[in-house]
């Protein structure tokens, strides 16, 4: 596809700027990462809801972005040798904005940021996701003690391992960057969201309270929360 408007999704959700990133999401905490980073960098973009209340994320239109039917996704109209680059999967996005813009990946702390985005999306989302299912959603209903306290304990692990890590440091890898874009978002998700941060220990932590609160003043932080409105 050479042009913007070969995209079907394009159809379901016309371009208000077309030359701008196309971006598909919700506030979620993985939905956040990436409507923060566009406010941090100031690329330009047009932010779509994709409404799971009406299962947008299911629409053919939506599907032939992100066959997993997840947000968020964008489409670049200005991608790489000039060309549409459409991408999904809020890790993939991170790195491709960070290479875009020149920010938030600095040279010399590359591949620390990098680990820590791992940590997030391979540990931090999944567990913290999990336990707020069983504690906050309809997980609670289940009677047997043993999921809820499987995702609970890894929960509790995963961020004294983050506790550590941030001994001396206002962020995980050195200045602020797309790692603490990831990381952020569900620690608050944690807290404000699932009401779950309690269970996993969360009074113990010596460094983590600071650091999301740090992340939470960010006025791009607070703008994101928001974006694309849920109308």
């Amino acid at each position: 596809m050479t042009a913007l408007s070969d995209f079907p999704i394009t159809r379901r959700w016309p371009p208000r700027n077309p030359r701008a990133i196309q971006l598909y999401s919700l506030p979620t905490p993985n939905g956040v990462k990436v409507s923060l980073m566009l406010e941090e960098t100031g690329l330009p973009y047009d932010a779509h809801l994709v409404d799971f209340g009406k299962n947008d994320q299911l629409t053919p239109e939506f599907l032939s972005l992100n066959p997993n039917n997840k947000i968020p996704a964008i489409i670049d109209p200005e991608g790489p040798d000039g060309q549409p680059l459409p991408l999904f999967e809020s890790g993939a996005i991170l790195l491709y904005l960070a290479e875009k813009s020149g920010q938030f990946l600095p040279e010399a702390e590359r591949w620390q940021v990098i680990q820590w985005l791992m940590f997030q999306m391979g540990g931090l989302g999944p567990m913290f996701g999990q336990l707020g299912f069983f504690h906050h959603f309809a997980g609670k209903e289940i009677e047997d003690p043993r999921p809820k306290e499987r995702y609970r304990a890894e929960a509790e692990r995963l961020l004294k391992v983050l506790d550590g890590a941030l001994e001396g440091r206002d962020w995980i890898a050195g200045d602020y960057t797309i790692a603490d874009m990831a990381i952020g978002p569900w620690l608050n998700a944690l807290r404000n969201f699932y009401k779950a941060a309690d269970l996993a220990g969360w009074g113990a932590l010596r460094h983590v309270p600071g650091y999301l609160e740090r992340f939470l003043a960010r006025p791009a932080v607070q703008r994101a929360m928001n974006i694309p409105a849920r109308g």
